[in-house]
């Protein structure tokens, strides 16, 4: 009677650590497209100015400031020196 009480108490308590323990998924390192889209969501949420949205967004996307024929895009200004394009 002893002998069957310790291995059901045995058996209760491999079961209840079994199910205690936390299974975490393999870590592996972010993709590029998952990369992105964190940084995306960030910027999303971030308090920043139209312009300054705009500016981080395309340096996120790489978008390129030129059209196809190499003539800069009108909607995108750039600074330089302290005085616009």
């Amino acid at each position: 009677m002893n002998h069957l009480l310790t291995v059901s108490l045995l058996l209760a308590v491999s079961v209840l650590a079994g199910c205690a323990t936390h299974v975490s998924p393999e870590q592996r390192p972010y993709t590029a497209e998952e990369t992105r889209e964190l940084a995306m969501e960030a910027l999303n949420r971030s308090g920043l100015s139209f312009d300054e949205y705009h500016a981080k967004k395309a340096a996120l996307l790489g978008e390129s400031q030129f059209d196809k024929k190499a003539e800069m895009s009108a909607g995108r200004a750039i600074q330089l020196h302290g005085r616009p394009s």
